[in-house]
């Protein structure tokens, strides 16, 4: 049996997180002060109470779905549970699988994250980007239809997440216009999401920049444990090629739906979403139903896992 460990990034993030879980669980509040005396600020009392428009914003939000990730991940351990085989994370939950590879310090990821949502943020003026959703056509399409609707400005693919559901980003009027020529196309759902900052496109090269020279400070190592990247769909260990790619990540596609096709033909058969939320566990089962997925993200959840691979 090979197991992987996969973890979210944006979009899990919700006012409450994690609160049955620290019921049970001391690492939970404990991991969560760790990264707030990092922070200045009170991180679990803003996931607990809100308001959820602060939780939302760019620079809280990736540092709260980090923590959170870290958290159930040394709860994992001190359940009983063992390493696995392969890490992957979703843009941002890639450097959660970076720390659980023990290839970056959970105090420069927090440092690097919070920096990371600034630099997003400010990348482009307020409103003037966009994302959309796009589902029920081929990954094709709706890359013609963005070469379509770019004209002079910016739109791309952004996150291909799973066969039918792909991700676009840009200026917000060329991500309007490819909206409307994938609903000509047959696109199931075209619909915008709730983000200003168009993550993963062309927009984020100035940022990209930024965060290079940041990451020229931090300590990174080799990875423990291979990490599937987002750029390459590809198993790296290698400290440099790892933050070369993270620095690409910011203005490169999420290939998502290769980097779990990549696990299965590793022969992975279980796979545990670590972290808020469910949005992996569901992608990963629209990839490859012969995947057995769990998330730990309740006491529950974790014992449910735990006995699923003690019998494995």
């Amino acid at each position: 049996m090979k197991t992987a460990f996969i973890f979210p990034g944006q979009g899990s993030q919700s006012v409450g997180m994690l609160s049955t879980a620290s019921e049970s669980w001391t690492v939970i509040e404990q991991t969560f002060t760790e990264a707030s005396n990092v922070l200045g600020y009170d991180l679990w009392d803003l996931c607990q109470n809100g308001p959820t428009e602060e939780l939302n914003q760019t620079m809280v939000t990736q540092p709260a779905l980090l923590t959170a990730s870290i958290a159930l991940w040394r709860q994992w351990f001190i359940g009983g549970g063992s390493e696995p085989d392969y890490l992957a994370g979703h843009s941002l939950g890639e450097y959660s699988a970076l720390v659980a590879a023990e290839s970056l310090d959970f105090a420069d990821a927090i440092r690097l994250v919070r920096l990371r949502g600034e630099l997003m943020q400010t990348a482009v003026p307020a409103s003037a980007g966009r994302m959309a959703a796009i589902l029920g056509l081929e990954d094709a399409q709706v890359i013609a239809a963005c070469e379509e609707a770019a004209g002079d400005q910016v739109v791309s693919a952004v996150n291909f997440n799973a066969p039918g559901q792909v991700v676009i980003a840009g200026n917000r009027e060329a991500v309007e216009r490819a909206i409307e020529i994938c609903k000509e196309k047959g696109a199931r759902k075209a619909m915008p999401l709730p983000v200003s900052v168009p993550s993963h496109c062309s927009l984020m090269k100035g940022a990209a920049e930024e965060l290079a020279k940041a990451l020229e400070d931090v300590s990174f190592g080799n990875a423990l444990t291979p990490v599937v990247q987002n750029v390459s769909a590809e198993l790296v260990q290698d400290a440099d090629e790892l933050k070369k790619n993270l620095v690409e990540q910011l203005y490169s596609p999420v290939r998502w739906t290769d980097s779990m096709e990549l696990l299965g033909e590793e022969g992975v058969s279980e796979v545990v979403e670590c972290g808020s939320g469910k949005v992996l566990a569901g992608l990963a089962k629209r990839i490859d139903r012969s995947l057995n997925v769990y998330n730990i993200e309740t006491p529950e959840g974790l014992e449910a896992a735990l006995e699923a691979f003690r019998k494995a």
